[in-house]
Parts: C-alpha cells; structure tokens; sequence
C-alpha cells in the first residue's frame, strides 16, 4: 500500500538528444497551480546546462518549481551522495507536491531506480511511473541499440514514448515495437507517439511496475565512467565551480564511450547571438548545448541529430556550453 504521505516521484530518461528537457518543461506547463513541484537534473558534462534552460523560464516563488542540478556524470556514482545530497536539499527547500527526476543521457536509471526505493527513501518517495523518451528512429543505428544504458532504459521503463513523431517515416514506430517485443517483450508497457516532448501529465500516476528492493545502492563502480576531479567531487559534489579571474572555465568528463567539453563564463562576457549560431552550427559533435548572455537577450542553443535550435529564455546567471562527442 503506498504511503499517502510520500511524494509522488517519477524518472524521465532516455538516451541523449531524445529531448528529455523539452518534456519535462511541457510537464510543468500542465502543474495545477495550486501544487508545488520539484526537479532534479543530473548532466553528464561537468558544466551543467539543463538546470540554467529549466529555471531559465521559471520563477520558483510565483510559479512553485524549484530545480537542482546534479552535474559531472551519473546519479548513481559514489553511492549515490551526489543524488541525495542535491534529493534532501531540494526536497528541504521545495517541499513539493511531485518530484521530477531527469538522469543523465548516459546515467544508469535502474540504479538511480535502486537508490529511490532504497529503504531510508521508502518513507519519503512514492515512486511511480519511469517514462522512457525514445527516437524510434535510432532502432535502425547499432550505435545505440548496442549501447547498454540505451536497452537498460527501455526495459526499466513503465511508458516509453517514442518522441520527435513529426519526423518518422512509417516503418520508424513499426522497428520500435518490433525491438522491444524482441528484446525484452512489451509486456505491461504503454507506448505512445509524441512530438516536441509532448508527455500527459496523467502519465505519472500509472504504476510502477518494477518490484522495489530493500538492497541497499552498490558502492561500486560497474560502469565505464571517470571524473578529472572524483576525489573533490565526492567529498563535496555541489559546490559551485570557481571562475578564475580571466572569466572563464575549462572543465571536461567522459565515460560510456563518449567525452564533453564545457565551458563557463562569467556574466561579464556578452555574446553575439548572430555569430553564436554560425559557430556552433559548424561544429561536428554528437550533442550541443548551451546558455548564453548575447547583446540580444538570453539564447539558449540545443544540437541534436545535427539540428541546432535557438530559444529566447528570460535570464540566466552567466553563460555557458556543453559539447558531447564520441571519440577525441
């Protein structure tokens, strides 16, 4: 019987580019107004981009949505302290109604799954549906159907949807059910066609269907997965990063076949949005994104599949990017 007193949870993952973001700024948009609903974001980059596009468009005191960002890799690293660390401050601050939870790209969910239920969490979150976002035409790409984190997303989800819908050919959705039912079998999952991140608020409540554990979360790294500073984010992985005086900072990871590159800037820097969109639509990379402070107002830059978008958002503290490849 769940407890009426825990916080309805749920995990939106998917691998990266799927637009998980996008979806979950369209959940916001259907929050009854009267509910105050909480965020947790973890980035594979060591810069962290999705917190600034979220909260770029929220006010958390006239809008009740309060965002924290996990940054520098999976949830589930070092036992999951950076997970509960930024889980318990946000929770202290939000007192929210529902909590969102956005791994990584490339994180482990079913981890992030065992850490939710672990039994000091039991109390505290009701953990209900994972939704899975998919490009159902990623099926056709071994890139991703052999890539571990991409099948462990699929069956650890209660609903998958295959987003960006607008911009199948027919045979896209048909290879989707096909996979699945081949690899793990559909079973209990719902599956729907979505453009633009465009989830069903409804959604949330459906059950989860995987069984809790009362195992306490693995210490140990199972996974390919690597911090140039582990030993300082460990003991202290939510202190914000210091920009040297020149204004700027370098900061790089890499794990799970893949490396990022990022950079922040202080809010002393002022871009060109126009020659912004030139230069990062000249760069050949697996995943793009970005905030900027331009002398056009705050832009927000997003590459995937080779598409750069561009979006006007109402502020941000400074300016920063995140640039995902595989390979050098």
């Amino acid at each position: 019987m769940p407890n009426l007193k825990a916080i309805p949870t749920n995990v939106i993952t998917g691998f990266l580019g799927v637009g998980k973001t996008t979806a979950i700024l369209h959940l916001l948009q259907q929050k009854p107004k009267n509910e105050r609903w909480a965020v947790l974001v973890n980035e594979f980059g060591e810069v962290g981009i999705d917190g600034s596009l979220c909260a770029g468009q929220y006010d958390e005191q006239n809008q009740q949505v309060y965002i924290k960002e996990v940054p520098g890799g999976c949830m589930c690293c070092a036992a999951g302290l950076p997970m509960l660390m930024a889980l318990n401050m946000l929770l202290a601050k939000a007192k929210p109604h529902r909590l969102l939870i956005e791994p990584t790209g490339l994180g482990h969910p079913q981890e992030v799954l065992q850490t939710l239920r672990a039994d000091y969490n039991r109390e505290l979150l009701d953990v209900q549906a994972t939704i899975t976002l998919v490009d159902a035409r990623k099926i056709q790409d071994e890139r991703y159907t052999g890539h571990d984190i991409f099948n462990q997303q699929l069956a650890v989800a209660d609903i998958i949807v295959a987003n960006k819908a607008d911009l199948y050919q027919p045979h896209d959705f048909l290879n989707l059910l096909s996979y699945l039912e081949f690899t793990n079998g559909i079973g209990k999952k719902s599956i729907h066609q979505v453009e633009n991140g465009r989830l069903e608020q409804s959604w949330l409540q459906v059950p989860n269907h995987n069984l809790p554990t009362t195992e306490q979360p693995s210490t140990e790294h199972l996974h390919d997965h690597s911090h140039p500073n582990e030993s300082a984010m460990v003991s202290n992985p939510l202190q914000p990063q210091t920009i040297p005086e020149e204004g700027y900072l370098c900061l790089s990871n890499a794990g799970e076949g893949f490396k990022t590159l990022g950079w922040i800037f202080d809010s002393r820097w002022v871009f060109d949005s126009h020659k912004l969109n030139l230069l990062l639509g000249g760069i050949n990379a697996e995943r793009i994104k970005g905030v900027f402070i331009t002398a056009q107002g705050v832009s927000a830059f997003n590459m995937a599949d080779d598409v750069l978008s561009q979006n006007t958002i109402t502020e941000a503290a400074d300016s920063r990017i995140e640039i995902i490849t595989q390979g050098d």
